[in-house]
């Protein structure tokens, strides 16, 4: 049997309002989603691959705006090479019933949206197993489906959305995707979303992230996994946000030159698609102080976003530093 290649993605949640940040960059992060999908096209070319998983949450809402819905459709329809397969997510499940008619009614012929778990054949000899979310908290684990026959000697690929542990930790919850799925339902790969940092859980097991990150959760850049199955799967990450988003941190000293430290701290290239959140521990004398926070005030404007929180730098008081007060003030 022939090596096969696939993207596979998740969590674009195309529609998301970033509704805590000022509006110019609101704006240029809801365009980077929707950019996406060209920039995963892109990598799936660039890997051989002409089929893209989509692992759930492709939609931020159960009733995305119909610009966001019909814009999203026919971006993939342009990019008529690549068979685009959309499985309900949580944010996106089948209960949404509205948003799965219109996708039916208005998906490009490139474009297979899962909403049952019957095996779907991607290529000859190569099944796709799924467990499309039914609704948000679906309450069981869905991907028991992965293990329905297919065909002696095919490539089975489980496709899934949910977590594999509690993270409240509570023993025997329900709706937590077992971390072995893949050897219970006899899978050569398991496409998992919802985590949205790039996670590997077995060598068969792998959580690709969001293609464009949303928050500083996960300090990493966007990427999308690109699969070849030709044997044991062997999986490449491919590079395909457009933002990153990053939390540096000083830990700072007395005696300490600063502005190289910030410097290094802080990137270089693409500043204005970066927003960062950065955290300054340690000590410094008044006058470092005021100094480090001039060198932040001018460079905040460089990045889409910038927000400086200094407020574990302790100070360290000299006794030269009275001869800073003014003598005829008030004090």
């Amino acid at each position: 049997m022939n090596a096969f290649r696939f993207l596979h993605s998740s969590d674009l949640h195309l529609g998301r309002a970033f509704g805590g940040y000022p509006e110019g960059i609101r704006h240029r992060l809801r365009e980077a989603r929707h950019g996406a999908i060209a920039r995963l096209a892109q990598a799936a070319r660039a890997g051989g691959a002409g089929v893209v998983l989509l692992a759930g949450d492709t939609f931020d809402a159960e009733t995305p705006a119909p610009e966001t819905l019909r814009q999203a459709l026919r971006a993939m329809g342009e990019e008529g090479d690549l068979t685009w397969v959309l499985l309900p997510g949580n944010h996106d499940s089948l209960a949404a019933s509205e948003l799965w008619r219109r996708i039916a009614q208005d998906a490009p012929a490139n474009l297979r949206a899962i909403t049952d778990d019957t095996p779907v054949e991607l290529a000859p000899g190569h099944w796709l197993l799924s467990a499309p979310c039914t609704q948000r908290r679906p309450g069981r684990d869905l991907t028991e489906a992965m293990s329905a026959p297919t065909p002696e000697g095919a490539r089975r690929i489980g496709l899934g959305h949910g977590a594999i542990t509690d993270f409240s930790g509570e023993e025997g919850a329900t709706g937590i995707i077992p971390p072995d799925r893949a050897a219970r339902s006899g899978l050569d790969y398991l496409a998992l979303g919802d985590w949205h940092g790039q996670m590997q859980v077995t060598p068969a097991t792998w959580y690709s992230g969001t293609p464009e990150p949303d928050g500083f959760k996960h300090d990493a850049p966007g990427r999308a996994l690109l699969v070849t199955l030709d044997g044991p799967a062997q999986v490449t990450p491919m590079e395909t946000a457009q933002f990153r988003w990053m939390r540096p941190a000083l830990d700072l000293l007395p005696g300490e030159d600063v502005a190289p430290r910030l410097a290094a701290a802080l990137p270089v290239a693409r500043a204005r698609d970066h927003l960062l959140r950065i955290t300054v521990t340690g000590r410094l004398p008044l006058a470092d102080r005021a100094a480090l926070e001039a060198a932040l005030d001018a460079r905040a404007p460089d990045f889409g976003w910038f927000d400086a929180d200094l407020s574990a730098l302790a100070v360290e008081a000299l006794p030269e530093d009275l001869d800073q007060i003014d003598r005829a003030g008030a004090l």
